[in-house]
């Protein structure tokens, strides 16, 4: 367990990888993995800076999502979180992490494939916490396939553009008219945005198309005084990846890093502070790749 003031060996501050090559059921518990991720719970100590903001984050039941909840919460801000349902003990615990820091949470189980759905959770985050400044766009799925292309059904096409992209248009373009001047859109893009795996060909497909909705989004509303910018993980140790990937690739996820290991969510939750924050206030149309030193373009 690392905190966030004490220097430490970035290679050995959280372990290697030692997940068992085994498969845990899609979408995936944290409960079930027998490596806990480490979101933050006992080490992200906030210092006030999105105080008063209320926050809205899809995936936010597990892993980054959950992270980044823990994070806000300790920063001030109230925070709604959009799941499955299926992911209703995660979600049970994310929220009680964030009531726990003081702050509102605001449980919003559902199918963001679903327009009407997506449209519905920015109404009931503006109407139940008063309004919406920061808004995180992490929900995500991704299945993979050794065959590639080939072993890709139109179900499953179908069904990661849905959820990777058309959500993102959705909430998105909803929220917009509730966004003042200082607020924020952050979306989780991927290290596959630059170097695709062939496993994860559609995957990877809509991680670069969220790239480009970042920076196109970000000219067009920057006049208005709302900034767009994204974060683009490496190997991140959540519940997905043992729900979604090959025994042996989990076993070994994040070893061929120059760090040695995947990262924790834990580590990725100050960026999205940062991003979300005043301190931030010139940077939009950009992403913050966090990828244990592997270089991306």
């Amino acid at each position: 367990m690392s905190d966030q003031t004490t220097p430490q060996d970035p290679t050995t501050q959280h372990p290697a990888p030692q997940q068992p090559d085994r498969d845990i059921a899609h979408p995936g518990l944290t409960g079930d993995m027998q490596q806990q991720p480490d979101h933050g719970e006992d080490t992200y100590v906030g210092s006030g800076r999105l105080e008063g903001k209320r926050a809205l984050i899809t995936g936010g039941d597990s892993g980054i999502g959950r992270a980044v909840a823990i994070a806000y919460a300790r920063e001030g801000a109230d925070v709604a979180i959009v799941y499955l349902p299926e992911e209703e003990p995660d979600a049970q615990e994310t929220v009680r992490l964030v009531e726990a820091a003081g702050r509102r949470a605001l449980a919003l189980p559902g199918d963001i494939r679903d327009e009407a759905f997506c449209a519905e959770v920015v109404e009931r985050t503006v109407a139940e916490l008063g309004g919406l400044e920061v808004l995180v766009n992490n929900a995500a799925y991704q299945m993979a396939q050794d065959g590639g292309l080939l072993d890709l059904t139109t179900e499953q096409l179908d069904r990661t553009m849905k959820t990777n992209v058309y959500a993102l248009f959705w909430i998105t373009k909803a929220a917009l008219p509730h966004l003042r001047p200082g607020s924020s859109v952050i979306s989780t893009t991927s290290v596959q945005a630059f170097e695709p795996s062939p496993q994860l060909i559609d995957y990877a497909s809509t991680k670069a198309a969220i790239l480009n909705f970042t920076k196109a989004l970000a000219q067009q509303v920057a006049e208005q005084g709302i900034r767009v910018n994204a974060v683009a993980p490496g190997p991140i140790w959540t519940p997905l990846i043992p729900a979604t990937m090959p025994g042996e690739k989990v076993k070994e996820f994040g070893g061929d890093t120059p760090l040695g290991r995947a990262g924790q969510p834990a580590e990725l939750a100050p960026a999205y502070v940062f991003l979300a924050s005043q301190e931030a206030s010139y940077i939009t149309g950009e992403r913050i790749v966090v990828t244990g030193g592997r270089i991306v373009g």
